[in-house]
C-alpha cells in the first residue's frame, strides 16, 4: 500500500477509533490519584498488547504507573536492529474525580466528541494502538521498531517519569510526541522552557501599634522582590516571570516575620533560562534584618528548532504526498518534548488529533480529523529518518 492510502483506510475507522476514544474519556485518570491511573494503565497495557505490542508496567511509588510498549516484531519491520522511533503519550489528566457527571463524553452535531483529556490526550492514546494496529492489518514494514511511552505524571511536571522518558530518547532515532497541536492543526516545534522558584523570606514579629520599630518586616521585603522579579519579563523577547502566590503574615497587627512567593519563568532560549536562573538566585534583600531564601531552578529546557526543523520539513513533505499542508508553531507551554529535545534528540510535537479547549469546559476533538492524524503518524512512520 502506498502512503497516500494510509488516510483513506484510516477514515474508514474513525467510528471505532472514536468508540476505543470514548472509552478511554470514560475512566478518569486525575495525575493526583494513583489507583485510577494504575488501573488505567493496566487496562490501556491490555488493549497494546492485542494490537501487538510487547508491554510493560513501570510502576510508581508515588505517582501513577508509567506503560512502556514496543512494537517490534521481524515480520512488521525491514531492520529489527535500528534505534527505534519513540512516541510519548500521557494518560493522567488535570480533570478531578466525578467531571464525567457534568463534562460527559459526547459528540454534537458539528462532529465534535467532548470529554475530560480527550483533547489533552487521550484520544493520542486511541490513535497509537489503532496506527499499529493498521501497522499489521495492512501488513506493512516499517524502517525501524516503535518504543511508545504512556505515562502517568505529565500534567504536574513528570518528576517519576523523567528519567524513563530521557532513558528511551536517548536509545532511539527520533521523538513523535503526540500532545495536541495549535489551532488548525499546527505542529509544534518551538515550546517555551520552564522554570519554577520558590521564594522564603524571614523578617522579625513586633507588635505593628506598639513597638514597630522592633520589627522586621517579610511582607516589605517580599514587595521589594516582586517588583524586582516581575521587572524580568521582557514581552518582545518572549521571557515572563510571574510571582504567582503568596502567603505571608498572622495578622494585620502582627509585624509579619514570614512570607514566601512561588514563581514561574518561561522563556523560549536555554540562555536566557540561564541568566534568568541566575538573577533569581542572585537576589539580595532591600530591607534590613532580612534574610532571603531561594529554591527551586530550571524544570524543562525550551523545545527549540535546531533539534526539530529537520524532521517538520520531512513531515511537511510527506504530509504534501498524503494530502496535508502542515504547518509549524510555538507555544508557551512545555511537554516531555521539551525533555527529549533537550538531550538533542530530534524531536516533532503537537501530533495529536486537532481540536481544541485543552483544560477548558469546551476541550473537544473534531472526529473527522481522525483518520488524517493516524494517516500522518503512520505515515511518518515509514518515512521519517533522523
Amino acid at each position: 500500500m502506498n502512503v497516500h492510502q494510509f488516510i483513506p483506510f484510516f477514515k474508514q475507522q474513525e467510528p471505532q477509533i472514536l468508540e476505543a476514544i470514548g472509552d478511554l474519556v470514560r475512566e478518569e485518570t486525575p495525575s493526583s490519584d494513583k489507583g485510577r491511573l494504575d488501573a488505567f494503565v493496566a487496562r490501556l497495557a491490555a488493549r497494546y498488547a492485542a494490537a501487538g505490542l510487547e508491554t510493560e508496567i513501570v510502576a510508581s511509588q508515588t505517582r501513577g504507573d508509567h506503560l512502556r510498549a514496543r512494537f517490534r516484531s521481524a515480520e512488521h519491520l525491514t531492520e529489527q536492529t535500528s534505534r527505534p522511533a519513540l512516541v510519548l503519550c500521557h494518560c493522567d489528566t488535570v480533570w478531578p474525580a466525578g467531571s464525567l457527571e457534568t463534562h460527559p463524553f459526547r459528540v454534537d452535531d458539528q462532529g465534535w466528541a467532548y470529554g475530560p483529556g480527550i483533547f489533552d490526550m487521550k484520544s493520542s492514546l486511541a490513535l497509537v494502538e489503532f496506527v499499529l494496529r493498521g501497522v499489521r492489518s495492512l501488513n506493512l514494514r516499517l524502517p525501524r521498531p516503535v518504543t511508545v511511552l504512556a505515562t502517568s505524571d505529565e500534567e504536574v511536571g513528570s518528576q517519576t517519569s523523567r528519567a524513563l522518558i530521557e532513558e528511551e530518547a536517548k536509545k532511539a532515532a527520533y521523538v513523535l510526541v503526540l500532545e495536541p497541536p495549535l489551532a488548525g492543526g499546527v505542529l509544534k516545534t518551538t515550546r517555551k522552557g520552564g522554570s519554577h522558584y520558590a521564594l522564603s523570606i524571614t523578617g522579625r514579629a513586633a507588635h505593628a501599634g506598639v513597638e514597630p520599630e522592633k520589627g522586621v518586616s517579610a511582607v516589605q521585603e517580599l514587595a521589594h522582590q516582586i517588583l524586582a522579579l516581575h521587572s524580568l519579563t521582557d514581552i518582545d523577547a518572549g521571557t515572563t516571570v510571574n510571582v504567582g502566590t503568596v502567603a505571608a503574615g498572622t495578622r494585620p497587627n502582627v509585624v509579619a516575620a514570614h512570607a514566601e512567593a512561588r514563581v514561574d519563568v518561561r522563556a523560549w532560549t536555554a540562555a536566557e533560562m540561564q541568566r534568568i536562573d541566575r538573577e533569581v538566585f542572585g537576589l539580595s534583600s532591600c530591607v534590613a534584618g532580612t534574610q532571603i531564601e531561594v529554591t527551586g531552578g530550571v524544570n524543562r529546557l525550551p523545545l527549540e528548532r535546531t533539534v526539530t526543523g529537520s524532521l517538520f520539513e520531512q513531515a511537511k513533505a510527506i504530509g504534501h504526498r498524503i494530502g496535508l499542508d502542515l504547518h509549524e508553531g510555538g507555544t508557551g507551554g512545555g511537554s516531555d518534548g521539551n525533555l527529549t529535545g533537550a538531550l538533542g534528540v530530534p524531536t516533532l510535537d503537537g501530533l495529536g488529533i486537532p481540536g481544541d479547549g485543552a483544560h477548558a469546559d469546551h476541550e473537544h476533538i473534531e472526529v473527522d480529523k481522525i483518520g488524517e492524524r493516524a494517516g500522518l503518524l503512520t505515515a511518518l512512520l515509514m518515512e521519517l529518518t533522523p
